[in-house]
């Protein structure tokens, strides 16, 4: 029954995506719409003009930045014109998330990894200069480092070897994938490390999530919205100040930001790509399968992502990292023949 009822909204969806594409509010609807990550934004955004230039027959994709969590939240609410065709992610989808999808008739879902990226730690250029490590980052901004009072007023204080300077981060949000990147590749990567956090893990998952994850709210850690490009200008302001973002905003703005080496690798192309550096991560688009051929120009665009990857391409030149070859071969088959379909088993993988 579970089944025929899926497939019987799964089917009744694509009819009415297939007849006219009327929403909710009786409109109709002719363009692509994808909605998600602050970070992938420059990326479908390029790609997004570069399909509309070579395909005028279509209308133009609607992007929007809403966040990744806020993204796939509403990529989720079902099947069908008054809801996105897309959700670009600058982490992968949780399994939470997928069950989400699937109680609201969305079953049929593509992931494609789009690129690479990396957790950025930048100041002004002439600014502030640390060779940082997960330790001391997590230190420097956990709301109680170790389970501990957090009292670090300077760099300093974390660290003799740093600034004696104020501490001062402008960072994502909690609704960004780039806030549960930085919580899983730096923040947690530092908690592993400590015997005491490995034990509080297999008493109390929920005191160590607490722990390991929750910034400060204290003024040192200023959450700065959706928009990375605020970040750059905070920094820009202050000398003093770090800021945390994709990289490609950091490449876009080297001329007026410095990077910030991690464990002494510096955030670069090379080292991103490689995985060396740290905060490297995947970046992803999802879609739904029931809507490429029902919304016009879809599968074009998915197409026009393909073309666009490649080491050297255009996407490189405003700071994405290409995939691994195999990755990306991998991508190309999905983003063209939109299978395998992705399963919840796929996501528990570590």
């Amino acid at each position: 029954m579970k089944l025929m009822k899926t497939l019987a909204l799964a089917t009744a969806a694509s009819l009415a995506l297939t007849a006219c594409g009327e929403t909710g509010g009786g409109g109709t609807r002719e363009n692509i719409r994808a909605v998600g990550s602050s970070t992938v934004f420059p990326f479908a955004k390029l790609v997004a003009e570069t399909f509309a230039r070579n395909n005028p027959q279509f209308t133009s994709p609607l992007i929007e930045s809403t966040g990744t969590g806020g993204g796939i939240a509403l990529f989720c609410e079902g099947v069908g014109p008054q809801s996105p065709d897309m959700a670009n992610a600058s982490r992968r989808m949780k399994a939470s998330e997928f069950d989400t999808c699937a109680s609201n008739g969305v079953t049929d879902i593509v992931e494609i990894q789009v690129g690479l990226d990396g957790i950025a730690f930048a100041s002004a250029k002439g600014g502030i200069s640390m060779n940082l490590t997960p330790d001391m980052v997590y230190r420097a901004i956990a709301a109680n480092p170790y389970g501990g009072e957090q009292a670090n007023e300077t760099w300093s204080d974390v660290d003799p070897s740093l600034p004696d300077l104020p501490i001062l981060v402008y960072g994502p949000p909690s609704t960004s994938g780039t806030r549960d990147a930085l919580k899983e590749l730096i923040l947690e990567a530092a908690c592993k490390q400590n015997d005491e956090m490995k034990a509080l893990k297999e008493s109390d998952e929920d005191a160590y999530d607490r722990t390991c994850t929750e910034v400060r709210s204290d003024g040192k850690y200023v959450d700065q919205g959706e928009q990375d490009n605020l970040i750059v200008q905070k920094i820009q302001g202050n000398p003093n100040a770090v800021g945390i973002f994709g990289y490609s905003y950091l490449e876009e703005n080297m001329d007026k930001l410095q990077g910030l080496s991690m464990n002494g690798v510096e955030p670069t192309y090379e080292n991103i790509s490689s995985f060396e550096y740290p905060g490297a991560r995947p970046l992803f688009v999802y879609v739904k399968k029931a809507h490429v051929g029902a919304i016009p120009g879809l599968a074009e665009y998915l197409t026009q992502w393909t073309t666009m990857w490649d080491k050297g391409g255009e996407l490189a030149k405003i700071g994405l990292v290409a995939s691994p070859d195999e990755a990306r071969a991998e991508a190309v088959t999905k983003a063209t023949q939109q299978t395998p379909v992705l399963t919840k088993a796929d996501l528990e993988k570590k």
